[in-house]
């Protein structure tokens, strides 16, 4: 975890910052005291690590095949989910019948 930052201080500071990341240091951003992200220099050598989406291109070559789910075991599934929902309590939006 870097050096804790919040979204102010970010804001208001950011050429700072910046300028502080490119030297090397790493910083958490925080909302409300809550860390909500992390700064830190971009490293070329593991640019391709740390992806977090893929293309879509490179999904669908890794796609050989597609689950093969028949009517039957698909509204067994619905109904198991179904059951395991409480809805005992109602429609909390108004509806009352």
């Amino acid at each position: 975890m870097g050096t804790p930052i919040s979204q102010r201080e970010l804001r208001n500071e950011s050429g700072a910052i910046m300028r502080r990341i490119e030297a090397g240091e790493h910083f958490t951003v925080t909302r409300n005291g809550v860390p909500v992200a992390e700064l830190t220099p971009h490293d070329p050598a593991n640019a391709g690590r740390r992806r977090r989406f893929l293309p879509v291109g490179e999904v669908a070559a890794g796609l050989t095949r597609l689950p093969d789910w028949d009517v039957e075991s698909f509204t067994d599934e619905l109904r198991e989910l179904d059951a395991a929902v409480d809805d005992g309590d109602g429609d909390r939006w108004g509806d009352t019948s």
